[in-house]
């Protein structure tokens, strides 16, 4: 299935189907097209990333963020991602998305995205991270969280890999300042 009737599926069913928490899992089922195959006939390393913005933007629309966001001209930007490949998924291949909101800061929010096949074996996992753009730039974690009637008290304790990650990118950003 070519990726704007992946993304048009993805809307419609997120649109039509039940609302869900911010922190609520979304889980999506897929199928690896020939499009989506490297030269290995297997998925291709950047089709899965691809994928994964399907699954935040069922959890964008599903929460509601979507209408507030198109109100206030938010724009979802990708940050970074840590990604890690485990399994092969072959063509016609049917498999499942995870994605969860696992933590946020002043400006980022932190998800966990698995790939997995029906039978629930790993094929690719990410830490991905993101932020909301206005038309005055990022827009803080705080000012969403309003915008969507969560108490700013709800944020979780940042897992162990999370907060691994954000010490490495401080390290990483400290000694590129020097």
């Amino acid at each position: 299935m070519n990726l704007i009737l992946r993304l048009v599926r993805v809307i419609l069913a997120a649109l039509l189907g039940r609302r869900r928490g911010l922190l609520d899992e979304s889980v999506l089922e897929f199928r690896v097209w020939p499009h989506d195959l490297d030269l290995n006939l297997h998925m291709n390393n950047g089709r899965y990333l691809t994928i994964m913005d399907l699954g935040r933007t069922d959890v964008v629309i599903r929460s509601g963020l979507l209408g507030v966001s198109l109100r206030r001209r938010w724009m979802p930007a990708l940050g970074g991602a840590s990604v890690r490949f485990r399994r092969s998924l072959g063509p016609f291949e049917r498999f499942r998305l995870r994605t969860r909101l696992l933590y946020w800061d002043e400006k980022w929010f932190y998800f966990e995205q698995i790939a997995e096949t029906m039978d629930g074996r790993l094929a690719c996992a990410a830490l991905v991270k993101g932020v909301l753009r206005g038309p005055n730039g990022t827009v803080p974690s705080a000012e969403i969280l309003d915008a969507l009637g969560i108490a700013h008290g709800t944020r979780p304790v940042a897992p162990p890999a999370i907060a691994a990650w954000i010490a490495a990118e401080e390290d990483l950003h400290g000694r590129r300042a020097a």
